[in-house]
């Protein structure tokens, strides 16, 4: 098994893991900019053949890092990612509401991801 890369398509809107060579799952996200910049992931997904080996975990955490580095805060929509931040209040701090009803507006409103 080789080790598997996590990079960030930013223009996609999809954090996304590699092994060999190919995509064996990410996480879609949008960039919210008002009332706050947050990254709001919506979607988690590994490809079948690569799930049980922690890809989604890894993607989570570097969703989080990768916010971290950028200073702003993470809203998951995503349940995966929600489930996740709940086990892992370390580094996945709780949401605002503030930016949480944002987000999900902005998905109702159909300009999200």
């Amino acid at each position: 098994m080789s080790e598997t890369e996590i990079r960030d398509d930013r223009a996609a809107g999809r954090l996304e893991a590699v092994g060999d060579g190919e995509v064996v799952g990410y996480v879609e996200y949008f960039v919210l900019e008002s009332p706050a910049r947050a990254l709001v992931p919506v979607h988690t997904i590994v490809e079948p053949a690569h799930e049980g080996r922690g890809i989604a975990g890894s993607l989570a955490r570097e969703l989080y890092a990768l916010a971290g580095r950028e200073g702003v805060p993470v809203v998951p929509l995503c349940p995966y990612v929600v489930r996740w931040a709940e086990r892992h209040p370390d580094v996945a701090p709780p949401a605002d509401p503030e930016l949480l009803a944002a987000a999900e507006e902005r998905v109702r409103a159909g300009s999200g991801g």
